[in-house]
């Protein structure tokens, strides 16, 4: 079976393969006909494969091995083809626009004949199977690419549709809505290449993972025998084919050095395994037994935990030796003010601990 990268690099090659053929058809049609319109778009058939050799090059690019600049790959280059391709989309959707209102208010005549109108059928046609095609394949694999590429191909064959449209009520009623139909499109097609550009261009500047993601991966590394908490999860998307991440796990503080080890050289080669996502993990004790320190860290959790503004205690730490208490929290996004915020926590826990310096740490939740 192929890997990813060589199906959307094949899928990438059919919209190309598809493309100069139907640009040939036209052409040939165009010729025999002596219509310079057929002639034309049969040329727009050719810009159009462009989408897919950008894609083509792109994917290529992003399977670079690492080297000392780039240690996490190049797998990012994948969106700013994605970006290109939204780009075209959008530009090809203003300019539509325009020669659109163009023709509202200064309306010309088309002249349609049954040569124009099967070539415009066998456009649509095609387009419609190459871009429904092509975007599915983009939704499989991941490749924001394909998907872009795809609405292209769909773009061109409503666009195509609508000049059908216009044609047949032109040819009955003989009313032009080129203009009309074309403005309305084109603002779809505008509102289409915005939204393409919002997926890459998220990747690249860091959006969250899903919550539904997050969970399972919780739910998996709960699992191992040993972990008593995952907390502080957060990834980082090299590509569609390289994660970086970390997390935390409690552990009971009766755990030895080769213990931890061993229970985090697991679950980071599960990670890889399973999700190929380089994973840290780093490691927060559970006090056990009767002595102070389990004493102090469940007054201290349920204190905090008690409170309507915290979602989260976790990362507990206590030290007599070095009279120091630390202690994580999530706030709830009403909480706005952090500083303000950790003060008015010291307050409440320092009377536990009176002399002792006392740390609140504030994380926030990076899945949706």
């Amino acid at each position: 079976m192929l890997d990813r990268s060589s199906q959307i690099i094949r899928t990438s090659w059919i919209g190309i393969i598809a493309n100069v053929l139907l640009a040939g058809f036209k052409a040939v049609v165009g010729i025999l006909a002596g219509s310079v319109a057929i002639i034309m778009d049969a040329v727009n058939n050719l810009s159009d494969a462009l989408s897919s050799v950008i894609t083509i090059v792109g994917t290529k690019l992003s399977q670079r091995p690492p080297d000392r600049k780039h240690p996490f790959g190049f797998g990012r280059i994948e969106y700013f083809s994605a970006i290109i391709i939204a780009v075209i989309v959008l530009s090809a959707g203003i300019t539509s626009l325009i020669e659109s209102v163009k023709k509202i208010f200064e309306p010309t005549e088309p002249s349609y004949t049954t040569t124009t109108l099967v070539v415009i059928a066998v456009a649509i046609v095609v387009k419609i199977i190459l871009g429904l095609y092509v975007k599915r394949k983009g939704e499989q694999f991941l490749s924001d690419a394909l998907i872009a590429s795809g609405s292209d191909a769909l773009f061109d064959a409503v666009i195509t549709l609508a000049t059908l449209v216009s044609a047949g009520v032109m040819l009955l009623c003989d009313v032009s809505l080129d203009g009309i139909l074309g403005a309305l499109i084109s603002i779809v097609i505008i509102k289409a290449g915005i939204e393409m550009l919002a997926s890459p261009v998220n990747e690249l500047l860091g959006t969250s993972i899903s919550a539904d993601f997050a969970k399972q991966i919780q739910k998996e590394v709960s699992d191992f025998e040993g972990v008593h908490g995952v907390f502080d999860l957060i990834l980082h998307n090299y590509g569609p084919d390289v994660k970086i991440g970390s997390l935390h796990i409690n552990v009971y503080d009766t755990m030895s050095a080769h213990e931890i080890h061993g229970l985090t050289r697991k679950i980071t080669m599960y990670m890889i395994e399973r999700h190929n996502i380089i994973m840290t993990v780093g490691v927060y004790a559970i006090a056990t037994g009767d002595n102070r320190r389990a004493e102090l860290q469940s007054k201290v959790m349920q204190t905090l935990a008690a409170r309507m503004d915290i979602v989260q205690v976790h990362g507990f730490y206590y030290s007599e030796k070095e009279q120091y208490l630390s202690v994580d929290v999530v706030p709830d996004v009403a909480v706005h003010d952090d500083a303000a915020f950790v003060n008015q926590l010291k307050s409440e826990i320092q009377p536990l601990v009176p002399g002792m310096q006392v740390d609140i740490i504030v994380d926030h939740n990076y899945t949706e």
